[in-house]
């Protein structure tokens, strides 16, 4: 074992190492090195010494500067070389007519199933997960016999920035050749049923579009376009053609400059106009809106600040320079109004401080204010906000006040009849008690219901004549029978025995119509009390003698 082989001492492979890596490593020059290489340099500068030669046998020109002629350290350089300043051209250039095989390869038929297949259809191409055939009841791998046909693997290789992005690549023109085909098949059967319909009714006029989808496409109105019928063409327009262009607000070249690239004015066209006639006054007010002022004193505090002597940006520490800002805003205004308090304490003037409004103090303003005669305001002044769902100053049904004008007895009414029957017709009553009691019910029954009447309150008003001489008689057989009619009522009250409140099937007595004479007999009897509930349907009875107007 020990006679065979000869091993080296540790010492020597350490050194044989070390020389390895010196001879590895690029060696330094000496002084005498430069200088050699120096002369050598201006010797090929003026001709007297041949150029150096690159690995390709080329001369290489001597008045190249180092910085182009010397290769980088990761290059691996050997010698003097230009190789790494010139375009270094693939031999294989790159092969745009290629197709890669595409679909099925019908040149394999397999009939059995593999192991590592799919199960589903049988192929070795993909897995049972990406099969894109329908489920098979009898799956591939359980079948006796298959029929099959692999697809074609697409091998991934390196491809150069041409064949990248080719957008033709793999492409089939035969492919496009099956589309005419099959448009072909459908106008020859559109022609044959026209045939077939022509055959049939020979009179029959058909139009040669054929349910053009151009057909009405003059009809379509969209704003900012322009369709052309004819070439199939939809062109945007630019600005709409009631607009007028930015540059021609003012055709003064000297005036306000309109940069077409960005189409943008940003100074007014007319600065001698008033603000209020001027359409456009510039793009500038962009710069002035929302938060930009905002922005613009905080980067001004900021700037301050940094000048005297706090440590604050605006980008790098916004949150800070807010606090700070807010801090400063505050301890100012508590410097301003301590300034005052102690002005005010020394030299006095409080009550000036706390003058009324000048719009009190002179009895008039500034501001423009347009009124109509009813006193409401036409102009110059923000119209009050309407609080209610009904129009305004609109009566119905003769009243003169709007429903809700009145409140008596937790009911709402009409102020100018005193009527508590919405929608209902006014009929001029102004006392409140005779209202309320032509509007309550009367429970009498003693008077039978003939005698009851009809009260239409839009009927017409009896003649002069007739209700005068009524109204006379009525009267006076009042006055000389109201002794005798007060001792025959309270007798009549004690006699009467108590009357059940009105039910719902019995009929209720017609109202009566205050404007309509009464009969001497209607005043005998004096009205009861009402009922229980009360009768909100508006009827009256006969003995209820309604107040004069």
């Amino acid at each position: 074992m020990s006679s065979g082989a000869v091993r080296a001492p540790v010492s020597q492979l350490i050194h044989s190492k070390e020389d390895e890596v010196e001879s590895e490593e690029p060696k330094k020059k000496s002084r005498e090195d430069w200088r050699k290489a120096k002369e050598l340099e201006e010797a090929r500068k003026a001709g007297t010494a041949p150029a150096a030669v690159d690995e390709e046998g080329r001369d290489i020109n001597p008045h190249i500067p180092q910085y182009i002629s010397n290769a980088p350290w990761y290059y691996n350089a050997q010698g003097p070389t230009l190789k790494h300043q010139r375009p270094q051209r693939e031999d294989e250039q790159g092969q745009l007519e290629k197709r890669a095989p595409k679909g099925l390869d019908i040149t394999k038929l397999v009939t059995k199933y593999r192991k590592g297949a799919c199960e589903n259809c049988g192929a070795m191409t993909h897995k049972k997960k990406d099969c894109l055939e329908r489920p098979r009841k009898i799956l591939a791998k359980y079948a006796e016999s298959i029929v099959v046909h692999d697809e074609h693997v697409v091998q991934e290789t390196a491809v150069n920035y041409d064949e990248k992005r080719d957008r033709w690549s793999s492409y089939d023109p035969a492919n496009h050749k099956e589309i005419i085909e099959e448009y072909e098949k459908v106008e020859e059967a559109k022609r044959q049923l026209k045939a077939e319909k022509l055959k049939k009714n020979p009179d029959a006029e058909f139009s040669d579009d054929n349910d053009n989808e151009d057909k009405y496409v003059d009809e379509v109105d969209m704003p900012g376009t322009k369709v052309d019928s004819k070439q199939r063409i939809t062109v945007r327009n630019l600005r709409i053609r009631e607009d007028t262009a930015k540059y021609l607000r003012n055709l003064d070249p000297n005036s306000a400059y309109y940069d077409p690239k960005t189409r943008s004015m940003r100074d007014n066209p007319n600065p001698h106009m008033a603000p209020e006639e001027v359409e456009f006054a510039g793009e500038n007010f962009v710069r002035f809106s929302g938060d930009t002022t905002k922005h613009a004193t905080a980067q001004l505090f900021a700037w301050e600040a940094h000048g005297k002597g706090v440590d604050v940006h605006l980008l790098a520490e916004p949150t800070k320079l807010e606090l700070l800002q807010k801090e400063y805003d505050k301890k100012k205004e508590q410097f301003k109004s301590s300034t005052k308090e102690h002005i005010v304490e020394k030299y006095g003037g409080e009550e000036h401080l706390k003058a009324p409004p000048k719009t009190l103090l002179l009895a008039q303003s500034e501001e423009y204010i347009e009124y109509s005669r009813s006193g409401k305001v036409i102009k110059g002044m923000e119209k009050p906000k309407a609080r209610s769902i009904y129009e305004e100053d609109v009566m119905i049904n003769n009243h003169t006040t709007v429903w809700g004008s009145y409140w008596n007895g937790g009911r709402w009414g009409y102020k100018c009849c005193k009527s508590f029957i919405k929608n209902s017709y006014c009929i001029g009553m102004k006392d409140p008690e005779a209202a309320t009691e032509l509007l309550q019910p009367s429970t009498s029954s003693n008077i039978p219901e003939s005698e009851a009447v009809t009260a239409d309150p839009i009927s017409e008003q009896p003649n002069e004549s007739s209700s005068s001489s009524s109204s006379s008689s009525s009267s006076s057989e009042s006055s000389s029978s109201s002794s005798s009619s007060s001792s025959s009522s309270s007798s009549q009250m004690k006699s009467a025995p108590a009357i059940p409140p009105l039910s719902n099937n019995h009929h209720h007595a017609q109202p009566i119509n205050p404007l309509d004479p009464l009969d001497s007999s209607d005043t005998d009897s004096e009205p009861d009390e009402p009922n229980e509930r009360g009768r909100n349907d508006g009827t009256l009875l006969a003995s209820d003698p309604p107040k004069p107007l």
